[in-house]
């Protein structure tokens, strides 16, 4: 089985690559947007360089595969939704016999938050094709949520317009292996809600920072205005500020407020907590500042 993974240099697209290769009667084609170094993937991948704007090289990259790994790009949301429409035509013109598409629990082109409107979208593109499909719909990444986190880990605050709203955190590696075994399974023709274990609101995810790195955190919510005008200060590119604010808008509407276990049935793993993951980091900081302070004796 020959199966390519868009979006191959990123976290997600990496790990997916990381956990398919090496597995017998599986030929791994890595597309990504640019040359890696060597040795930047496992021995045995096969890269092919294909950026999602370019509709001729995506058709190349994809030529011979059987199972495409369509991971989102990223941006603005309507340059998103063309490189998702180029990516989904170049599948449908090879022929590819299998999509596993990465999309979000909030896929809805109801939703406040831009790319819920833009998976809602590529979904619906997909099916359009005729082509077998596996969705995985991603809940928020931990690893993406940590970017505020950090931040309150220095000032012990978490300040963000999300009012009462719950979300389930869900880690990178677990969407990856979602993906991964979609990939390798038979199409399913339906989507698969990808979530962490529990769900919580912002004061919650903010306790389970605070016990993880011994740190004191606590939430506050602030009016979107406040949010927007904090962002704007920090020089963000303005379209980041729009998206972030779209994001905690749907927080607010409850859209990420779910648990499900299709994660350990397709995977037959527990999804990892929240707390394991953060704890697992700060441990990792902790052995390269020791070592860092070794080598420097």
């Amino acid at each position: 089985m020959r199966i390519a993974v868009t979006g191959a240099a990123g976290g997600l697209g990496g790990r997916v690559v990381q956990l398919l290769s090496g597995r017998d009667g599986v030929d791994v084609v890595a597309i990504t947007r640019r040359r890696l170094s060597a040795g930047a993937l496992q021995p045995g991948v096969e890269v092919a360089v294909a950026d999602y704007a370019d509709p001729p090289a995506l058709r190349a990259a994809l030529r011979g595969v059987d199972t495409l790994v369509f991971v989102s790009s990223d941006g603005p949301d309507a340059r998103m939704l063309l490189h998702h429409r180029n990516v989904i035509a170049a599948a449908a013109a090879e022929r590819v016999g299998h999509v596993a598409a990465l999309s979000s629990i909030d896929a809805d082109a109801a939703s406040p938050f831009c790319y819920a409107v833009v998976n809602h979208l590529t979904e619906a593109l997909l099916r359009a094709t005729g082509i077998p499909y596996s969705i995985a719909r991603a809940s928020l990444y931990i690893e993406f949520f940590q970017h505020w986190l950090t931040r309150a880990r220095s000032s012990g605050l978490l300040q963000l317009p999300a009012a009462d709203g719950r979300i389930s955190l869900v880690a990178r590696d677990d969407v990856a292996r979602a993906l991964t075994a979609l990939a390798t399974g038979e199409p399913t023709c339906r989507h698969h809600d990808i979530t962490g274990p529990d769900v919580a609101g912002l004061a919650g995810i903010a306790a389970v920072a605070a016990q993880a790195w011994g740190r004191p955190i606590a939430y506050q919510g602030i009016p979107p205005e406040t949010f927007h005008t904090q962002t704007a200060a920090t020089g963000l590119d303005p379209w980041w500020g729009y998206a972030f604010s779209s994001l905690f808008a749907s927080v607010r509407e409850q859209r990420w407020d779910r648990v499900c276990d299709h994660y350990t049935r397709l995977t037959g793993r527990l999804p990892l907590a929240s707390h394991n993951v953060l704890s697992t980091q700060a441990g990792e900081r902790q052995d390269s500042a020791g070592r860092a302070s070794s080598d420097a004796q």
